[in-house]
């Protein structure tokens, strides 16, 4: 089936070419296939390769070349499978020295897949040491630069995933790489990133849809700034990225194993309750608006809705037991295709059905009370109406956004932290917010399950201040 937060849209060329874009928009990636109609080449394939495999056959087109920007850090590739299925050749960067086989690139290299397609391969160090880009020409020259890491919309890819000792000397490299790019290419070309949609993989959050050179020259600040200045300006944006991420670049140097969606054990009631009384992560996809309505004490809800294969990964620790709770059989694969790709694989079980008829007893339900930053403020002002009045104000989002904005005197735990952070919660009720909700609705759950009692602040953090809320900066 089709997982969820997927866009496949293709973009028609000059000289008969064209670039499918493959969206995961749940890790803030994309895919790349490009056909001229009869021969394909793909670029940073996710693990669950069947869409790209579906993209090929809705071009006509053989798959004769895979090919990896860099060996990735925020997903499992599904690069060396998509190879094996299809026969293609396996692009890697030479200089990786990876122990299975591949073909081996590096700078000024130049493939050509047929008479109206080439690849040009371009070194461009920055997000890791042997980052490559690859420029896609056709009869007339360059029509566009698959970047991955490298130039992004906006901004480029962070540097310090190698280690922050590396940060400094890599974010010299992503610059002069940028900038030679601009060099070597016309205003006109199309530039397509692997990461910048939502991805942690950045540097900053990236800015726009889509982009040509020439506009980026006018808009990216790797483009825009000196060399010293672009470095401060990367290195001080950065901020905390998800745990798995250090589990991923050692799944891709391995060479990963191929995806494996068949349906996990089912876990009756009786050992849905078993499981949480031992503590064990037992995941609600439901949304977080079913979610509040009522779920299973002790649950976590992490739905599909949102990006909840990056939040379940950088919140358990790696290895940990992990149960699925869905509404149908189609969330719970949706689920599995969306863990899959950053490389969680085996599950505890799974089980189907609403709360009511997963609960081994009926005193198993709870509902989570909700509110606005409407009713914080009124609360604050000592008109809390119905709901508990706030002791604490929690505030679970990342560094960078806290800094930027936050309620005054909230307490400040990131969602990632906060399983082994709750003795730092205050006591008291706790009113919890996030962004949007998503966030502060996974927050609640681990509170609840902790015994404490606390409202959900189901609302747009952009909407605090004018709501009445006093904020500071």
């Amino acid at each position: 089936m089709t997982a969820p937060n997927l866009e496949e849209r293709a973009e028609r060329l000059a000289g008969g070419l064209a670039v499918e874009v493959i969206e995961t928009s749940s890790l803030g990636d994309r895919s790349y296939l490009a056909s001229d109609g009869e021969v394909a080449l793909v670029v940073d394939p996710q693990r669950d390769v069947d869409r790209v495999i579906a993209a090929a056959g809705r071009a006509g087109a053989r798959i004769a070349l895979v090919v990896e920007t860099h060996v990735h850090n925020d997903y499992v590739s599904g690069g060396l499978e998509l190879a094996r299925l299809t026969g293609a050749d396996y692009g890697v960067a030479s200089a990786d020295e990876l122990p299975f086989a591949g073909r081996g690139l590096a700078d000024g290299d130049v493939v050509a897949l047929s008479a109206r397609m080439r690849l040009r391969v371009v070194a461009t160090p920055g997000h890791t040491f042997h980052h490559l880009s690859y420029v896609l020409e056709g009869e007339e020259g360059p029509v566009g630069v698959f970047t991955g890491g490298s130039l992004l919309f906006g901004t480029t890819g962070r540097t310090d995933l190698l280690g922050t000792e590396h940060s400094e000397d890599l974010a010299r490299r992503q610059h002069a790489s940028a900038r030679k790019l601009a060099e070597q290419l016309p205003d006109g070309a199309q530039v397509w990133p692997t990461h910048g949609f939502g991805s942690f993989c950045s540097a900053t959050q990236a800015q726009g849809d889509s982009a040509t050179l020439g506009e980026q020259k006018r808009s990216n600040p790797a483009l825009r700034l000196g060399e010293d200045e672009f470095v401060r300006h990367t290195l001080s944006g950065l901020d905390a990225y998800p745990a798995y991420y250090a589990h991923m670049g050692v799944r891709n140097t391995e060479g990963p194993e191929p995806l494996d969606l068949r349906e996990p054990t089912r876990a009756e009631p009786d050992e849905l309750q078993r499981r949480l009384a031992l503590g064990e992560w037992v995941v609600d996809l439901r949304s977080r608006k079913a979610f509040v309505v009522s779920h299973l004490a002790g649950t976590v809800s992490l739905g599909l809705d949102g990006p909840m294969a990056t939040w379940l990964g950088w919140m358990i620790d790696w290895g940990a037991p992990i149960t699925l709770l869905g509404e149908s059989r189609e969330q719970v694969t949706e689920a599995q295709r969306e863990l899959s790709r950053i490389g969680i694989d085996e599950f505890a079980g799974a089980a189907v059905g609403t709360p009511d008829e997963l609960a081994a007893e009926p005193g198993q339900l709870r509902s989570t009370r909700t509110a606005t930053f409407a009713d914080l403020a009124a609360a604050l002002d000592g008109r809390a109406g119905p709901l508990p009045s706030p002791e604490v104000v929690l505030d679970v989002r990342t560094n960078n956004e806290f800094a930027a904005a936050h309620v005054t005197g909230a307490v400040h735990i990131p969602l990632y932290e906060l399983a082994h952070r709750l003795d730092e919660v205050p006591a008291g009720v706790v009113w919890v917010h996030c962004g949007s909700g998503y966030r502060a609705t996974a927050a609640v759950s681990s509170l609840e399950s902790a015994g404490r009692t606390a409202v959900l602040i189901d609302d747009h953090f952009g909407s605090a201040a004018d709501a009445g809320v006093p904020m500071s900066s």
